[in-house]
């Protein structure tokens, strides 16, 4: 298989030196479907972040590779990273869709990186970017909307919509950070079973970023778990155990769920979806069967 992702020792810190994420080595193949899943300040938005190119890894150490080239290493951005931005979708937690244009305009931006110059400048796009650009929004079920207003669509709309964004992109890699966090979960599951699709038909390489770990169980193969910026499992769905994620999560399985918030807990809507994750742990689909 061709390695899309290959990060080395990667570290990135913020304020005051406080360590983000510590060491971390990732690779990821080609056509992988990878959930990435860790308690809130765990470092998963952050390492999203960095293999979009959006932060730059510490000067101290560390590389990121993609698609067989490095992009960063030493705290700099290389001459890579540009080039390639292109070939990387990335699907946000709240959409980044612009609400005073329409969808059909919002997903034609995908196509900016593939337009010369002087068109992209202008936002001048072609019949083929606009075939392109409809033809995602079929794909995700959103072409009836193409003439609508972002700012008009529902919150999984949009998101749909933001998904399309990425495949008028004809991106290789596509990196979801909390797609799924702010959505229903009727939603949730159609926004899951796009980028599954994507990933099936597309041989799109693509991380997601969740909280609701049951949908990872339900749709991944791979998982890889962070705590305190570090990488504390990764491998097959199939291996988990419920024991790893309460060690995850720090919750206390016979506590009873609740809605409402106490501050000496995690957050009560994220603790619901970690509970969902074990109990999917326990009562795993046969398309996921043991490692031997």
């Amino acid at each position: 298989m061709t390695t899309v992702i290959e990060i080395s020792d990667l570290s990135k810190s913020f304020r005051r030196g406080t360590p983000v994420l510590k060491g971390i080595n990732l690779t990821v193949e080609a056509g992988e479907l990878v959930a990435l899943i860790g308690a809130s300040g765990s470092g998963k938005s952050t390492l999203i972040r960095l293999i979009a190119g959006f932060e730059r890894l510490d000067a101290s150490g560390g590389k990121i590779r993609l698609l067989g080239e490095a992009v960063q290493q030493n705290g700099k951005r290389l001459k890579a990273q540009r080039r390639l931005r292109r070939e990387v979708g990335v699907v946000f937690q709240q959409f980044n869709l612009v609400g005073r244009l329409t969808l059909l305009k919002n997903v034609l931006a995908g196509r900016l990186g593939r337009a010369s110059g002087w068109r992209g400048t202008f936002g001048l796009f072609n019949e083929a970017d606009k075939i392109k650009a409809l033809t995602s929004l079929e794909r995700v079920g959103m072409v009836d909307f193409a003439r609508r207003r972002a700012s008009q669509l529902s919150g999984g709309q949009q998101q749909r919509g933001a998904i399309a964004r990425a495949l008028a992109q004809e991106a290789r890699v596509i990196l979801a950070d909390e797609p799924i966090a702010s959505l229903d979960p009727a939603s949730a599951e159609r926004v899951m079973e796009i980028l599954a699709d994507i990933n099936a038909k597309d041989g799109a390489t693509i991380i997601i970023s969740l909280h609701q770990i049951d949908h990872a169980f339900k749709h991944c193969r791979r998982i890889v778990a962070l705590k305190d910026g570090e990488i504390v499992f990764d491998g097959p769905t199939s291996q988990i155990r419920p024991k790893d994620l309460t060690a995850l999560y720090g919750i206390d399985l016979s506590e009873p769920e609740s809605d409402e918030p106490k501050s000496d807990r995690p957050d009560p809507g994220r603790q619901k979806g970690a509970k969902a994750g074990v109990r999917a742990v326990q009562n795993q689909d046969e398309r996921f069967p043991a490692v031997v």
